[in-house]
C-alpha cells in the first residue's frame, strides 16, 4: 500500500523521478503485544531517557532565578513529581518507521540514522502505552533517586543508566542476541 507520493527534480536537471513510501509491515508482535518488541527496546530506552533528561532540565531552568545564587538543584518531592509526569505524559509523538527492512521508533530525542529521500512513520497505537510502560519499569528498576542523580552528571549519564550495561536494551549483547534471531 503506498500511502505518499512525491516527486524530485535529481540535479536540477528538470528529470522528474516518483518517489514512494509505504508503512512499516508490522509483525504480529509490533501490532498486538503489549509489551516493546525486543528489537526496539534499545530506541524506546533513549526516548525514555531523552524525555526524563528534558524534563529534569527543564524543572531546573524554572528554579534559576536572579535570587537563587545559582542553585539548580531540585528537592526530592519535585523531581519525584516531574519523573512521574514524564512517565505519563502523551508519547503521541513517537512512532515507528523502518528504512532498509529495518524498524526503529523515531521521534524527539533518538537519532535519525541514515534519511531516506521519503518515509513514513506510523504513531498512535500501541506505542504510547508501550513507552509509558517502559518509562514506569525504569522508575521502578532504577528509583528517582538514582535516576536523579546520573540526570545531574548529564544526559549521556542518565541514558547509560538506564541502557548501557550489560543485559541493558543497547548492550552490544543484547544486540548480538538479536541478529542471532
Amino acid at each position: 500500500m503506498v500511502i505518499g507520493r512525491a516527486w524530485a527534480i535529481p540535479g536540477g536537471l528538470g528529470d522528474r523521478v516518483p518517489l514512494t513510501a509505504t508503512a512499516p509491515q508490522l509483525d504480529d508482535e509490533e501490532k498486538y503485544s503489549t509489551h516493546m518488541p525486543s528489537h526496539l527496546r534499545c530506541d524506546a530506552c533513549k526516548a525514555v531517557a531523552y524525555q526524563m533528561w528534558q524534563n529534569l532540565a527543564k524543572a531546573e531552568t524554572k528554579l534559576h532565578s536572579p535570587n537563587s545564587g545559582g542553585q539548580r538543584e531540585l528537592s526530592e518531592s519535585v523531581y519525584l513529581d516531574v519523573l512521574d509526569r514524564s512517565c505519563s505524559r502523551n508519547w503521541q509523538d513517537y512512532g515507528v518507521r523502518e528504512v532498509d527492512q529495518v524498524k526503529h521508533l523515531t521521534g524527539p530525542g533518538l537519532s535519525k540514522g541514515r534519511e531516506p529521500s521519503i518515509s513514513v512513520m506510523v504513531t498512535g497505537g500501541p506505542w504510547p502505552t508501550r513507552l509509558s510502560r517502559t518509562c514506569f519499569h525504569y522508575l521502578g528498576e532504577f528509583g528517582e533517586d538514582q535516576i536523579y542523580e546520573a540526570h545531574q552528571q548529564g544526559r549521556g549519564a542518565l541514558e547509560a543508566l538506564l541502557c548501557g550495561g550489560p543485559h541493558r536494551a543497547c548492550s552490544e549483547e543484547v544486540s548480538n542476541t538479536r541478529e542471532e534471531l
